[in-house]
């Protein structure tokens, strides 16, 4: 039997095409600041109303990109009718920096106090939230305490709700809620209600903690003549390890309506 015939070579393989270049999906990173550390600036404390209502305090910087504390807020200006309200406290950076405390009310001469400004929040990653403004007093009604800022997503505690300011013939001013805390820290307290000639202000209720750490304490009802102020709540504890808040206290009237 004759023998087969070889086989034929293989034709040589082509070449694979070269890749396309693949399209730029991933956006470049920001640059980051250069200076490590830089804070927000203080906000201005508004001026004096001598015939109409105190000015505003401004409010507080935010801090740089990397690290920083935020600036605090400005009180407000004292103000023949109505004070003037406290300015913001600006947020802490980006990476970690405490918030800016808020900025208390300005006192009211013949009208109400004005509002304290809230607490700024912290950075994303850590630090604690900035603390609310105190409200002004006011011969009407007290101003609202400023609520504290949330502190950063994994480590911090939230900033102290601001206390309400008296008010001389009317209602005291209700006090601010404290800040929620990170996954581990506490919440911040409540502020407590101002006194009022007529009806205590409310106080505000106590932040949150979220994994490892206290609920703040709700803050106490301000004294009233004839009614006082409900206390605030107090805040959740930590889901794996911490304790609620205390509730506020709320008084007995001081004498029959």
């Amino acid at each position: 039997m004759p023998a087969l015939p070889p086989f034929p070579p293989a034709c040589p393989a082509a070449p694979d095409p070269p890749l396309p270049p693949l399209p730029h999906r991933i956006p470049p990173f920001p640059p980051f600041c250069p200076l490590p550390g830089i804070p927000g600036g203080d906000g201005g404390a508004g001026g004096t109303g001598l015939i109409h209502d105190g000015g505003n305090g401004g409010a507080g910087g935010n801090a740089g990109v990397l690290s920083g504390n935020g600036g605090n807020g400005g009180a407000g200006g004292l103000g023949n009718y109505n004070g003037g309200n406290g300015g913001a406290g600006g947020d802490g950076s980006w990476l970690y920096g405490d918030g800016g405390d808020g900025g208390a009310g300005g006192a009211g001469g013949t009208l109400d106090g004005g509002t304290g400004g809230n607490g700024g929040s912290a950075g994303w990653l850590a630090g604690n939230g900035g603390a609310g403004g105190s409200g002004g007093f006011g011969v009407a009604n007290g101003g609202k305490g400023g609520a504290g800022g949330d502190a950063g997503r994994l480590f911090g505690s939230g900033g102290a709700g601001g206390a309400g300011g008296d008010g001389f013939t009317n209602d005291g001013g209700a006090g601010g809620n404290g800040g929620n805390a990170g996954l581990i820290g506490s919440g911040g307290n409540g502020g407590d209600g101002g006194s009022g000639g007529l009806t205590g202000g409310s106080g505000g209720s106590g932040g949150n903690a979220e994994l490892i750490g206290n609920g703040g304490n709700g803050g106490n009802g301000g004294t009233g003549t004839h009614i006082n102020g409900s206390g605030g709540d107090g805040g959740r504890g930590g889901s794996l390890v911490g304790q609620a808040g205390v509730n506020g206290i709320t008084g007995p009237p001081r004498c029959p309506a």
